[in-house]
């Protein structure tokens, strides 16, 4: 992908380095010691309290150690460790390709008669809290409704190259766009109709229609997809390096790799066939009407 040196999205939060009780709200913090600090202040204990604190925070600050970093920037992990070159271009990379989704979505929705309102990309390193609950790396990136945020660790493209033999920057971009799609599907009112007729099914019908809600945020990647080609941001073989990756994390592939037997009714995300099928269909339109999975 030709991504370097493009806009890269400012709806980005960098808690890599944090500890898993970190989170958003570092306004909220700011707002609790405006309230905090007067108070201290009136008092020769609360006076104490308030210079240990601001000395403590100055140390730390002078032996390099990030307290509490928002937003995009040369993070400094936990223990002063600063991040690895790589991983700051991972984060960079990351930026872009939701940058270039906003732009996409913008469109799409402005041509619906609808506004788009923008996730937030949580970048994190092995836990993180958010809306859904406390999730670790092992789950894969994934997408929170309760507060609409995209949420990676960006561990998982090693993950992705190493594990299931799927190099390639196109790959990783087809995961970001993916998790967006759930987000398209959430702002659409798709996600909330699914939840509500899973409601009392028995557990292979409410997979189903997971299955078709996954395959559907497929058909969206390949959307956006169809739109970074047709801004030239493409290089030969990205394509396939996106159908790799939809291949490599089917549920039949993975249920192989894991050697237990296939069983489609516990499917969820949809096989490695219908995976490719859906992006491709939305990658080779470029309409979001091509991706209607629940039709049938």
């Amino acid at each position: 992908m030709r991504w370097r040196g493009r806009r890269q999205s400012s709806n980005v939060e960098d808690r890599r380095g944090q500890p898993l009780s970190a989170g958003s709200g570092g306004g909220g913090a700011a707002v609790l010691l405006l309230r905090v600090v007067p108070w201290l202040l009136r008092s020769k204990t609360g006076r104490v309290l308030l210079l240990v604190g601001v000395v403590g925070y100055v140390g730390a600050r002078l032996l390099g150690i990030d307290v509490l970093s928002m937003g995009q920037g040369n993070l400094t992990a936990e223990r002063g460790q600063p991040l690895s070159a790589e991983q700051q271009e991972l984060a960079e990379f990351s930026a872009v390709i939701l940058a270039e989704t906003e732009d996409t979505w913008r469109r799409i929705f402005a041509g619906m008669g609808k506004q788009y309102r923008e996730p937030t990309l949580v970048l994190f390193s092995n836990g993180v809290r958010s809306a859904c609950g406390t999730a670790s790396s092992a789950v894969g990136p994934f997408y929170c409704p309760g507060d609409q945020q995209l949420y990676l660790d960006l561990t998982f493209f090693n993950e992705l190259r190493r594990r299931h033999g799927v190099p390639g920057d196109f790959a990783q971009a087809y995961v970001i766009a993916h998790e967006v799609g759930h987000h398209v599907q959430t702002l659409l009112g798709i996600s909330q109709r699914v939840r509500q007729a899973q409601s009392g099914l028995s557990r292979a019908e409410a997979n189903a229609l997971s299955v078709r809600q996954e395959l559907q945020a497929d058909c969206f990647a390949g959307v956006w997809g169809h739109e970074a080609g047709q801004k030239q941001l493409l290089e030969e073989g990205d394509l396939e390096e996106a159908l790799t990756a939809a291949n490599a994390i089917g549920d039949d592939t993975l249920q192989k790799q894991a050697g237990r037997a296939v069983v489609p009714d516990s499917f969820t995300h949809g096989s490695s066939a219908q995976r490719m099928k859906w992006f491709r269909r939305g990658f080779d339109s470029g309409d979001i009407s091509a991706c209607d999975t629940f039709a049938g």
